[in-house]
């Protein structure tokens, strides 16, 4: 999908089209072998229902499913793929010790508008020959997906990217909540929204419940569309994810939202909001 040497568009304008990162156009795929990648499935599809299992926890959980794996792998892969139990620190990414940590800003918030604060986190993506990473940005209220980008590494820079997406299609937020992952305090993201005059907010250590909204859209989306496709390429994971995404925020209804749709809600109070 890409051309090197297109003679009109460069790689970035390129890699911005069709809806990926620069880092997953130069960094190769990310390949395990089959048996690698059903543990590495296995675990991903535990952890959605249980989320404080450590990797002791979690060899139990695969030698009850036939998987012969060790500690010390269980351990490796869910590092890789950027799991941690909750009670020991957050999932995603470990912290960079010399990146900065913002306080945790919603506790006791009424969160009653659009746009008053959004989110974003990062999830593991399994495929049949190998695996992504996919980072989406949500508006906490109304649930809606504001943009999300796809890679084959966990460096920043497609977390920047969907961030800055999203800032130019719907404003900026009042508050932005992440957990402590390196891509979150990485400088280069948290100066984007500095400059943009968003206060920064972030999940205490081990609070993954301070983000839960985010959370429960990745266990729907890999329940409806990641584990019932077992996409072949980054390609049909894109065009299955964004298929998802589109039915999610605008023909899914949720109980929370009154049996609205998420961009019912975010385009209405938009309106209000314009009008007043």
């Amino acid at each position: 999908m890409i051309e090197p040497d297109h003679p009109h568009l460069p790689i970035t304008r390129q890699c911005a089209l069709v809806g990926i990162s620069r880092s997953a156009f130069y960094g190769g795929s990310r390949t395990e072998s089959l048996e690698t990648l059903a543990i590495m499935q296995a675990i991903d599809g535990q952890f959605l229902d249980t989320p404080w299992y450590g990797s002791r926890q979690m060899v139990r959980h695969l030698r009850r499913q036939g998987h012969a794996a060790g500690r010390k792998r269980v351990r490796r892969l869910m590092a890789r793929m950027g799991l941690a139990a909750i009670y020991q620190r957050p999932k995603t990414t470990v912290r960079h010790p010399q990146h900065r940590v913002f306080p945790y800003l919603l506790r006791n918030m009424a969160i009653d508008r659009p746009d008053q604060v959004w989110c974003a986190d990062i999830t593991y993506i399994p495929m049949r020959r190998g695996f992504l990473y996919l980072v989406a940005i949500m508006d906490w209220h109304s649930r809606r997906v504001l943009s999300w980008r796809l890679s084959n590494t966990m460096e920043a820079d497609f977390c920047i990217e969907a961030l800055e997406e999203a800032l130019s299609r719907f404003g900026r937020p009042g508050i932005f909540n992440t957990d402590q992952g390196s891509q979150f305090t990485s400088p280069r993201f948290t100066e984007v929204l500095l400059d943009a005059g968003v206060r920064i907010s972030m999940d205490g250590r081990g609070r993954w419940m301070d983000n839960v909204f985010i959370e429960r859209l990745w266990r729907s989306l890999k329940y409806e569309c990641i584990y019932v496709n077992a996409f072949e390429t980054g390609s049909e994971a894109r065009a299955g994810i964004g298929k998802w995404v589109t039915y999610y925020n605008r023909t899914r209804p949720h109980s929370a939202l009154g049996g609205r749709t998420p961009e019912e809600v975010h385009t209405a109070c938009d309106g209000i909001n314009m009008a007043a």
